[in-house]
């Protein structure tokens, strides 16, 4: 029975990866329908192209304070209950957010509401899937990583197609029903890692109970102070290009179908990353990875600046989105190998946080650096220096004295 019970929980942890990698895909795909609607909502409604990028800034600044909270919470009553209410949270706020009738009641609807309903997403389902691998959890990471990493090959495209046959309310409203009909009965399928699950029923009077590493003692540390800077100074190097692509593109003369397909391109090439960046941490240790990783996004931002033609995009939204995008599942596994199970939660809530305000640089400095400018450059560049600041900041992290490994039950 033992080994049957044992079997079943091995093949189940691949169906927490599936659900995983779908349910971030589809609400990634819900919040990255903003970029792709950008000009069709400032053309119909004569918004400014900064203050409709504002309202992205202002998600990722719900989605970083909710990280925090939506994660411990996890810790507490287990990841099913809060990723069941950010995806109907979600398929509220979109839905809202198309019947906007002004600036301000948009941003406060698709940045807070969306925002918000996208961390209770992220960071529970990231400390889900890394209890429940002990070996080839950055393989298992990177996968769930790669299933978010689909949003800009699938939801973009579908958000393009959408507004090119409606406006962009109907295009809204049709995403919000989608991300409803997803999202939620895949919810269901979320379970606990099995070490939490049997924690609480296995407590007996005078066992050792007390973690050897408290909350307020890990966010002190070293390890999670570093982990939390790099995480920001990463995120802050790729938001801005990542989110002003499409409107880059168009500006260059690109009509918005190929300018997807950019952003598409970059997708695509963000899932290799995060496959081969998960393979190479099995292998050589996520931190190390992580260094190279950052150095080679750095240098790859600046070659924006450059490009004005379709095959130049393509050739750099490929390589900007491999490095980009492999960096990214790397910070759920050191957070792992670092800090115990009971806590996961609110250590990567924590680390979404920071990666999340970073993510909230891009869209508003972006709009303002174009309206002020006519011109990227400046952002470009920008975005290179804050990523030279993330591979200082992570190679800090690999001098760090090593700590024995965690195991699942730890």
């Amino acid at each position: 029975m033992l080994f049957s019970l044992d079997a079943l929980r091995a093949h189940y942890r691949w169906v927490i990866v599936a659900a995983g990698g779908v349910l971030g895909c589809v609400a990634i795909g819900g919040l990255f329908s903003l970029p792709v609607l950008l000009r069709p909502i400032a053309r119909d409604t004569g918004w400014s192209t900064t203050g409709i990028s504002t309202a992205m800034t202002l998600a990722f600044l719900a989605l970083a304070f909710g990280s925090i909270g939506w994660g411990a919470l996890s810790d507490r009553i287990g990841p099913r209950i809060v990723v069941l209410t950010g995806s109907l949270l979600l398929a509220t706020g979109l839905a809202l957010a198309s019947l906007a009738s002004s600036l301000p009641a948009f941003q406060l609807l698709f940045g807070g509401v969306v925002g918000v309903s996208v961390a209770a997403i992220f960071a529970p389902l990231m400390a889900c899937v890394t209890g429940w691998f002990d070996t080839r959890r950055s393989l298992a990471v990177s996968l769930v990583s790669a299933g978010m990493g689909m949003a800009p090959m699938t939801m973009s495209p579908l958000a393009a197609w959408l507004v090119q046959n409606h406006s962009w309310r109907t295009s809204l409203q049709l995403i919000a029903a989608l991300v409803a009909v997803i999202m939620l009965p895949l919810a269901l399928l979320v379970r606990r890692p099995p070490a939490l699950a049997q924690a609480a029923p296995a407590a007996v009077p005078g066992a050792p109970q007390a973690p050897a590493l408290s909350v307020g003692q890990a966010m002190r540390s070293a390890p999670f102070v570093i982990l939390v800077l790099t995480s920001f100074l990463s995120c802050a190097t790729h938001s801005g290009p990542i989110f002003h692509t499409v409107n880059y593109a168009v500006a260059c003369s690109i009509p918005l179908m190929a300018a997807v397909s950019i952003y598409s391109l970059e997708g695509l090439a963000g899932m290799g990353g995060r496959l081969v960046f998960g393979l190479l941490g099995d292998r050589f240790g996520a931190a190390r990875v992580l260094v190279l990783a950052l150095l080679a996004q750095a240098v790859v931002a600046l070659g924006y600046v450059a490009v004005r033609e379709l095959g130049s995009f393509y050739l750099v939204a490929a390589l900007f989105g491999f490095t980009y995008a492999g960096v990214m599942p790397l910070f759920a596994v050191i957070a792992r190998e670092n800090f115990p199970l009971p806590m996961m939660g609110t250590v990567i809530g924590s680390t979404t946080m920071a990666s999340s305000l970073g993510m909230a640089l891009g869209p508003a400095v972006g709009g303002l650096i174009y309206d002020a400018f006519s011109s990227y450059a400046w952002l470009f560049i920008g975005a290179s220096a804050l990523g030279l600041g993330a591979f200082l900041a992570a190679l800090a992290f690999t001098r760090l004295p090593r700590r024995p490994a965690i195991g699942a039950m730890a």
